[in-house]
């Protein structure tokens, strides 16, 4: 990752931006994505208007393992690592099932059928934007209509995440992993 090419937010923070830092971080300091993403805060209160990270029609770890793996897809050791200090425990990830989703695959045997299905679904929406009909038909007839929108979207949303760690050298936090080493 390159070095910090956009410096985050100092405190005290302006009103409105402390608002933003309010509702998403509920009392806790915002993370550095947030503090640096406010150098322009239209695009931090459009970009924490537009999150998934609320109960929607996936079950918690089926969203966090689309995270982890589209994250890890990308490089975004960052995001990764925020994600399995924030909802790890709340997910049930074993050791095993956290190396995986970097250094494994859908075959791994630590995965459910579900499971899997989102790896190759995370798989493939990175490799190549959309998904074959082969692996529509295996999703479909695991998930419902507006599960596969979820899916899709978050897959979708943080690659564009992603691209914002990635591209701004957003500092790593000290309280999130790293990736693991290869096993």
């Amino acid at each position: 990752m390159p070095s910090v090419r956009i410096t985050p937010v100092d405190p005290p923070y302006p009103a409105e931006i402390q608002a933003e830092f309010d509702k998403i971080m509920r009392g806790a300091p915002p993370l550095l994505l947030f503090r640096t993403v406010a150098r322009n805060p239209r695009v931090l209160q459009r970009f924490l208007a537009g999150g998934l990270l609320d109960r929607g029609s996936i079950s918690l770890r089926l969203r966090e393992l689309m995270i982890l793996r589209t994250c890890a897809l990308c490089g975004a050791e960052y995001e990764w690592g925020v994600h399995v200090a924030a909802f790890g425990a709340k997910a049930s990830w074993t050791s095993a099932q956290i190396q995986s989703t970097v250094h494994g695959g859908p075959a791994d045997v630590c995965w459910s059928g579900h499971e899997a299905c989102v790896i190759r679904l995370a798989d493939e929406l990175h490799a190549t934007s959309g998904l074959n009909d082969e692996l529509w038909q295996e999703a479909s007839a695991a998930f419902a209509p507006e599960q596969l929108i979820e899916l899709v979207m978050l897959a979708g949303l943080y690659h564009a995440v992603s691209f914002m760690v990635n591209a701004f050298g957003v500092p790593h936090e000290a309280s999130a992993p790293r990736f693991p080493d290869v096993a």
